[in-house]
């Protein structure tokens, strides 16, 4: 099931922080490790995982590889979110009565 790699991609702190860098636009790995503290194989690691879940992507120019994220994988995770919005609102309203109804 993909929403599993998708979030399991997302769980860690430094792939999110790599992925919230390629959200800005499309870059290499070198760039990518400018103000980390991460080795190259750890960020070709970091970078297997987020292409595995569809939220990045690559592209060879020459020798270098560019990365961005990849929308397929943003349409997945929006369409998981889909699936609960109509949930939400009726619960925080019922949070909102709840708590008006404890106020002294």
């Amino acid at each position: 099931m993909i929403e599993n790699e998708l979030f399991k991609a997302l769980a860690d702190p430094t792939r999110r922080a790599i992925f919230e860098k390629l959200a800005s636009g499309a870059m290499n790995a070198s760039a990518l490790r400018d103000g980390m503290s991460i080795s190259q194989p750890a960020m070709s690691q970091h970078l297997a995982v987020l292409r595995t879940a569809r939220l990045v992507r690559e592209e060879r120019q020459g020798r270098f590889v560019n990365y961005e994220v990849d929308p397929e994988g943003l349409a997945l995770i929006a369409g998981w979110l889909t699936k609960y919005r109509a949930y939400w609102p009726a619960r925080i309203d019922a949070l909102k009565i709840l708590l008006k109804d404890m106020e002294p």
